[in-house]
Parts: C-alpha cells; structure tokens; sequence
C-alpha cells in the first residue's frame, strides 16, 4: 500500500503547519514548521525544517533543519527587539505593529520544481532558487539562483550546472512535473535508467 496520498499530506510528530497550503503527495517531517507558505504537489522537508512565507514549486526535496525565509528584525530604528512588534507581549495597553508583520509576510521566497536544498541550509527572504537547482549543506543563500545551478558556501555561490543550459532549457519546457500521477508511474522506468538527453528525445512531443 503506497504511503504518501494525492488526497491528504503526511503530518509527524510535533509538525506545525500555519496558514499554508500542501499538495497531494506531501510530507513534513517531525518538529518542522510552515508559516505563511505552499508546498507543491511530491515536495517534502525532513525534520526540523523552519519554512516561512514562502512558495515551494512540485517535487521540491528539502533536507532535516533546513530554514527557508527565515524573518528579519528592524535595523533601522533604535532598537531591533521584539517589544518594537510584540508590544503585547510587554505591555496590556499596547498593540503589536502590525504593518511590521504584513511587511515580514511580504516578503516571499520561491523554489522551483525539482530542487534539492541541502541539510542545515538557509535561503533569506525575498530569494527564488530556480527549477531543478541543488543548495548544498550548509549554505546561506542571499541572492537568486539560477534553474539547474549548484550552489554552496556562506554565502552561496555557484559550483557548477546541474544540467547543460540547453538541456535544462528543455527539460524546463517538457515540464514533466506538469504530468498526472499514472504518466508518471508508466515513465518511472525512463525516469531512473535514462541519461537527462535520451529521455528527452524519447518524450518531447509525445
């Protein structure tokens, strides 16, 4: 019996998940946390992933403690402490800032279909990693990253292409992550023997 369902995502223990929408075949793992944020059909994160305020395409692999959009304090003022937005928190006569707060959830960040974000990485707000890059352990991500870059280090710079431009370029327009369930189960044998070029000309056009 396959465990992972199109009608409703796996749930861990202790996972949070707070106005956000997750698509058929999900999984979030023990002790994460999603705020704010989608999770596209086939995509997962691992255990104690922090997601915030962010759009994450189909098939999307992220490893254990990964932080995706992780909020910022104000730098600009005075101080950059909670009391500033949590006043409520410090004081009954007092709101929290709530413009503040709409600005933070403003903020998005985006991964494409088919990434791989690697355990212990941290991609800020407002940053897109584009279809099928790969983020290594450990990075911090400040700035886009290209459909099929490697990146890694603090901050993440590009190691190389996952994929020849001109076949990331196809593969982009084959958009197989587009295809129903049973297509995928019918091209599962393709998808693991052959090289990105020969399944490419085996299903562009069909």
């Amino acid at each position: 019996m396959a465990r992972l369902k199109a009608e409703a995502p796996v749930l861990h223990a202790n996972a949070s998940v707070v106005n956000s929408e997750l698509g058929g075949f999900t999984e979030v793992g023990e002790g994460s946390r999603l705020l704010n944020s989608e999770l596209g059909d086939y995509s997962y994160c691992e255990r104690f992933c922090d997601i915030a305020n962010t759009t994450i395409g189909k098939f999307s692999n992220i490893a254990s403690f990964v932080r995706v959009g992780a909020t910022d304090h104000p730098l600009a003022t005075a101080s950059l402490h909670h009391f500033l937005y949590r006043s409520s928190d410090y004081w009954d006569d007092a709101d929290n800032d709530a413009e503040f707060f709409e600005h933070r959830a403003s903020r998005r960040a985006s991964i494409g279909h088919d990434t791989w974000i690697g355990h212990g990485a941290m991609i800020k707000p407002e940053v897109t990693v584009g279809h099928g890059a790969v983020v290594a352990a450990g990075a911090i991500v400040t700035k886009n990253v290209g459909p099929y870059e490697i990146v890694a280090g603090t901050p993440a710079t590009v190691l190389r292409l996952r994929q020849p431009r001109d076949i990331a370029e196809r593969i982009i327009d084959l958009a197989w992550w587009d295809w129903d369930h049973a297509r995928l189960r019918e091209t599962l044998e393709d998808f693991r023997s052959l090289p990105a070029a020969a399944f490419l000309e085996k299903y562009e056009g069909a």
